[in-house]
């Protein structure tokens, strides 16, 4: 089991006992929501993993707020543990009692003070079953320092874990979902977080192409299936998304979403996105049916069985000579992937974004898993670069909170150790925890941080078009302890990253940052630290997005020859 937290006073005894028993790495954070970003980057990075992250229950507790409904809005397991106040003085205002479990109910599955220590193996049981159950998510258990201390009967050999039992669908609802597929001429299966949290990547891949029918993976559900396979048709979205890939979701015409959301950043306006077209929604939470927008039929099933009983009524199906088969169709699709690229290669300095993912494409490969959560850094990413495999892209999709990157990158490169992980922040979200730095150089965590830094808080920036202003979002500033053209960027994140323990570099040639990327991937193995490699932009960039998939705002020129953007999946087809 893997740990992160700070120990104090009212904790003391779990971390004693730790300490005494052995068998649990803990790793110190700098700061308890950074315990809770760790927490779920290590939960995030294997199928099975549930981080924990520990304190007291006083401000440590209400620090891990933040981290709490990060995992919470992306259905992810992660138990905290805070330490508290005996139970006697619980309503005595006492030094750093607070009602942490009544502040976390909203953002968790259960929130429990434990008043009675007889409780604590029935609660961390019940605990570990609905982390598990129906949608995952987090939990917080809340122990008072007298609870902590008791000695109880208990038998860990005879101790059996609560049973977790997901909904499956049936034979008669799989029928169903086949006979409306069959009806279609364009269908198009969206592949959504669901199917990660069900390890059921294989499953999907293995049904998309006994039907031939493409899949457009949602953000959450990125890397489900190969970038590079012939059924993975793109993105959707309004913001993380493919030019193709919401052009052949607006050519379908019958929709299978598999573990998904219709979060909005997808979806758009929704009388764009459900006009001509049917729905089809299977997710593990009931009270996510309809929630959106209510489809033409739905199935209350965990992604992974749903898919095994698609799977048998398909191949049964095909044994007869009744097969699905949408291969035309899937041509199509394939074929449009060699269209409607955007340009990455720009020479110019200061630098372009796009130029920066060109070149983490090339320097990192197929065998990396990127870790992110929001702003212009991660829309553009998310646009540019490639996932091969389950859970190569980790993000906090829904809550987005600034300063996530960082210590979720140390909770994967932990669960990960023999893995290449590179985060990408822009320079406000590294700023954002950035003392988690240290962690990793105390603790020997290497993993490559890519800071695209255009000194603003671009995504906001960006939107405040609308109002015509471009109002308190500059970051700059003349640092009087910097020198070279980046000094009128403010903060030193090189000097920072090296204050912290940490290796760093700042590339501001186009040209260079190839090589910078892959040094750095060698130092931080070389050296077991993080390495930060700062690029310096251009200070104002627009990144495709708009309100609606069939009206996104393109900003930059269009990629007109193959050599425009040379690391896209299909090289762009030029008319003869």
């Amino acid at each position: 089991m893997e740990t992160f937290g700070l120990p104090g006073a009212a904790i003391n005894p779990l971390y004693s006992a730790m300490k005494a028993r052995g068998g649990i790495r803990h790793t110190l954070a700098r700061h308890v929501e950074g315990a809770s970003h760790m927490a779920d980057g290590y939960t995030r990075a294997a199928p099975g993993n549930i981080g924990v992250c520990i304190g007291t229950s006083g401000p440590a507790g209400t620090d891990m707020i933040t981290g709490l409904y990060a995992a919470q809005a992306d259905s992810q397991p992660i138990l905290c543990i805070t330490g508290q106040a005996p139970v006697a003085v619980l309503d005595k205002e006492d030094f750093q009692a607070v009602g942490i479990s009544a502040i976390a109910e909203p953002v968790t599955k259960m929130a429990k003070t434990v008043l009675e220590s007889a409780q604590v193996p029935g609660t961390f049981q019940k605990a570990f079953q609905l982390m598990r159950s129906s949608r995952p998510g987090p939990v917080l258990i809340d122990l008072p320092l007298d609870v902590q201390q008791a000695e109880i009967e208990f038998d860990i050999d005879t101790y059996e874990p609560l049973p977790v039992t997901p909904p499956r669908a049936t034979e008669a609802q799989a029928e169903k979902i086949l006979d409306m597929l069959a009806e279609a001429e364009r269908p198009l299966i969206v592949a959504g977080g669901g199917v990660l949290n069900a390890d059921a990547a294989d499953e999907l891949v293995e049904l998309a192409e006994l039907l031939d029918i493409p899949v457009s993976p949602t953000l959450m559900g990125w890397g489900a299936i190969p970038d590079d396979h012939p059924l993975m048709a793109g993105m959707v979205g309004i913001q993380t998304h493919t030019r193709y890939g919401n052009a052949t979701f607006l050519d379908s015409d019958v929709v299978l979403g598999l573990g998904n959301r219709w979060a909005n950043r997808h979806t758009g306006d929704l009388e764009t996105y459900r006009s001509g077209r049917r729905f089809i929604h299977v997710d593990i939470e009931p009270t996510q049916i309809g929630r959106v927008f209510a489809p033409d039929y739905s199935v209350v099933s965990d992604a992974g069985a749903a898919l095994e009983a698609l799977l048998t009524a398909a191949r049964r199906r095909a044994d007869s000579g009744q097969g699905l088969g949408f291969a035309g169709w899937a041509r199509q699709c394939a074929a449009r992937k060699g269209t409607l690229h955007r340009k990455t290669h720009f020479d110019d300095v200061p630098i372009k974004p796009q130029r920066v993912y060109q070149e983490m494409n090339a320097a990192f490969g197929r065998e990396v898993t990127y870790v992110t959560t929001i702003g212009l850094s991660q829309i553009a990413g998310a646009q540019m670069l490639h996932a091969y495999r389950p859970r190569s892209w980790i993000n906090a999709g829904q809550a987005g909170p600034l300063g996530w990157t960082g210590p979720a990158a140390l909770g994967v490169a932990r669960a990960l150790p023999d893995t290449t992980v590179v985060a990408l922040s822009g320079d406000y979200d590294f700023q954002f925890m950035v003392e988690e730095l240290a962690v990793g150089a105390q603790h020997r965590i290497p993993y490559v941080h890519v800071v695209v830094n255009n000194s603003y808080l671009g995504l906001i920036r960006q939107a405040q078009r609308g109002f015509d202003m471009d109002f308190e979002v500059s970051l700059a500033f003349d640092n009087i302890n910097a020198t070279g053209d980046s000094a009128g960027y403010g903060v030193d994140h090189v000097a920072v990253a090296e204050g912290l323990g940490c290796q760093a570099v700042r590339v501001e040639a186009p040209e260079k940052i190839r090589g910078a990327l892959e040094d750095a991937a060698r130092r931080a193995e070389a050296n077991r630290v993080p390495v930060v490699v700062e690029v310096i932009l251009e200070r104002v960039t627009n990144v495709s997005m708009g309100t609606s998939l069939s009206a996104i705002n393109e900003f930059e020129p269009m990629a007109e020859r193959p050599e425009d953007a040379p690391t896209a999946l299909t090289a762009l087809a030029v008319p003869e």
